[in-house]
């Protein structure tokens, strides 16, 4: 296989129809009255947001924008608004500073320089929200995560990738940015560098080590059985940064399944007990 730019192409129509489907599908067969996600800015929650309004319609998405303090971003809060605004659905605003501050003055272990055990903090305290408003009006939690994140584990577990459906994680942030581009997401959206938002000038990029070109297409090629060498050599890239990311995406497994147990019984949740997502 070559690993060139082609390779992250996609038929962004073919994209967005599965999508769709696959949203109002899951949702009519799971009895609800529609979903409810959070809407940061970034061009992930902002394309699902936009998807799932062309699926269900505006009237049964809800975005939650969920602004704090110490990472308030005035240009993601309008850009959250005019996705919103665009495509014809709800979006509240919740500012979550008022928890965040009495969970970390409760936690007898918390350290105010410890950024990343806070910033989980955070995440989690998101999903809480978009958990509870969920079941208060009787609706999904619809995830963004990208598959380029979802596979560097560069997310929080039980936080941001929390969510009883994720309808881009089979699709790569370099491809998310195709599908964006199609269904009409402001420009300005797409172009802006990533971030998780949990802590002030937190880059995705710069965490990650790597470009999201670059990745996607090593990533690819992981996920097609190739060898880092072979990877490497194609990318023309050093043999350790591919080592280095293979290693990463292994050593993240434990966060995108659920908990391991002992097997003891004749089927074992998790294991060998697979049952349908939805009765119908």
């Amino acid at each position: 296989m070559r690993l060139t730019i082609d390779l992250m192409k996609i038929d962004p129509q073919s994209v967005e129809t599965r999508i769709k489907r696959f949203i109002k599908d899951y949702t009519e067969k799971c009895g609800t009255s529609g979903i409810v996600l959070g809407v940061s800015g970034g061009i992930d929650s902002c394309t699902t947001a936009a998807l799932a309004t062309l699926s269900l319609g505006g009237d049964r998405v809800l975005g939650i924008a969920l602004p704090d303090e110490e990472t308030h971003n005035a240009t993601d809060v309008h850009h959250a608004k005019l996705v919103a605004e665009k495509f014809g659905f709800k979006l509240d605003l919740v500012d979550i500073s008022p928890v965040l501050k009495a969970c970390f003055k409760s936690l007898p272990l918390y350290d105010v320089t410890d950024k990343l055990s806070r910033g989980n903090v955070k995440a989690r305290i998101r999903m809480v929200y978009l958990y509870y408003y969920a079941n208060r009006i009787g609706r999904l939690v619809c995830g963004s995560s990208d598959k380029s994140e979802t596979m560097m584990g560069y997310f929080t577990k039980w936080g941001d990738a929390a969510a009883d459906i994720s309808p881009l994680m089979d699709v790569y942030k370099t491809q998310v940015r195709q599908l964006a581009s199609h269904i009409g997401i402001p420009k300005e959206i797409i172009t802006k560098p990533s971030t998780p938002g949990l802590w002030v000038g937190q880059l995705a990029e710069e965490e990650l080590g790597v470009k999201y070109e670059r990745l996607d297409l090593i990533l690819c090629g992981l996920e097609h059985f190739m060898p880092t060498e072979e990877i490497a050599r194609q990318l023309k890239l050093p043999l350790r940064l591919v080592d280095g990311i293979k290693r990463r995406w292994l050593a993240t497994e434990h966060k995108r399944r659920i908990p391991l147990t002992t097997k003891l019984g004749y089927r074992t949740v998790g294991a060998d007990f697979r049952l349908p997502y939805t009765e119908h």
